[in-house]
């Protein structure tokens, strides 16, 4: 039969297996008010100012505090010149309750924060291919939950200053060396070269080879010296320039339309019309949110800025440390291309 032992009580029995919340008679007592009492004068040090914090004249201050150490059996202050004085048991006490306030106090902001409509208007600047392709159709979701948040978007004046953008929040390239910001490393934006097939049909596969008989689309995005960018500017100074283009969706559609080679971001390949030429053209960019430490205490600010981060995270596998194939057939980013395509169909039929 082993060695199991009945237990003493029915557990059906709800007299003897009540849970606390069931009882009335638990953490029903006076107490619960006194205790309040006595915090707003361990604060104060005074009767006086606690009275006047709880809307409560000295004497009833006086008498609650008498009640909560008859209660306790213990002394809990003091008067001394100085005011009001903590006795040790007080002092104890008092730390307690100042936890469980503080404890009351957040809670009630995050319940308060859960509640109340964000509403604002919030300064965003990234680039017109970041804001087109992912920021926009993000937006939906964004506008369905806080539909009283005002997204302003921007281009950027300057890549490398937050503080010359003006904005509230800004999707970046990298670190900036500018105090009083914020900024949080997300995912990695991915630019490869590229051409459109017809570009292909015409002048052929580029290689490193044959490099001399091909065209370039050029953009000052793309004339930095540094490292990333080496592998693009070999390829541009071996070949040649045919058109030069600083507006992101402009530049796509030079390259969609088979004028040149292009250095574009990884998710255009979700577009049948363009081919990766190789030629270990590849640059990572790590994108960066930033927003100045004292706007993220605007509700709305924070919101658009945690918003963002989830929107180029590299959880994301168009973000990720490795571009994903499989993700660049799917999402909005082909419905935004899509779109771009139908311009340079147009474009063509009217050629014709």
């Amino acid at each position: 039969m082993g060695n199991r032992v009945d237990p003493l009580f029915d557990q059906s029995r709800s007299g003897v297996n009540r849970a606390p919340l069931d009882d009335s008679r638990i953490l029903s007592g006076p107490f619960w008010a006194q205790l309040r009492v006595f915090l707003a004068v361990a604060k104060a040090k005074s009767y006086n100012k606690a009275g006047e914090e709880l809307g409560m004249s000295r004497q009833t201050v006086a008498r609650e505090i008498r009640r909560l150490q008859d209660l306790l059996g213990a002394v809990l202050l003091v008067p001394s010149r100085n005011g009001i004085q903590l006795t040790d048991r007080g002092r104890e006490l008092s730390i307690k309750l100042l936890s469980l306030d503080q404890m009351f106090f957040s809670l009630y902001h995050e319940m308060r924060a859960d509640s109340r409509e964000a509403e604002g208007q919030v300064s965003i600047v990234a680039t017109e291919a970041l804001t087109g392709f992912f920021i926009v159709p993000a937006l939906v979701t964004l506008n369905a939950r806080y539909p009283k948040i005002c997204a302003w978007l921007h281009n950027p004046a300057n890549l490398l200053s937050f503080r010359e953008n003006q904005c509230d929040v800004m999707v970046g390239f990298g670190p900036l060396r500018e105090d009083g910001l914020e900024s949080r490393a997300v995912g990695t934006l991915h630019l490869v070269g590229a051409a459109a097939r017809s570009y292909v049909e015409e002048h052929g596969m580029p290689t490193w080879e044959t490099l001399a008989s091909h065209r370039f689309v050029d953009s000052d995005y793309y004339a930095s010296a540094t490292q990333a960018f080496t592998p693009w500017r070999k390829a541009v100074a071996r070949g040649g320039i045919a058109h030069h283009c600083d507006n992101p969706f402009a530049y796509g559609l030079i390259v969609k339309a088979g004028l040149g080679i292009g250095l574009l971001g990884n998710f255009v390949m979700s577009d049948p019309d363009f081919v990766r030429v190789g030629m270990g053209i590849h640059i990572e960019l790590p994108i960066t949110i930033h927003a100045q430490a004292e706007r993220l205490k605007s509700r709305p600010v924070r919101i658009v800025f945690d918003w963002l981060a989830d929107v180029f995270s590299a959880e994301r596998p168009m973000f990720g440390p490795e571009p994903d194939p499989g993700a660049l057939t799917k999402g909005p980013v082909s419905d935004a291309i899509d779109h771009l395509a139908l311009g340079t169909s147009l474009a063509r039929n009217d050629g014709r």
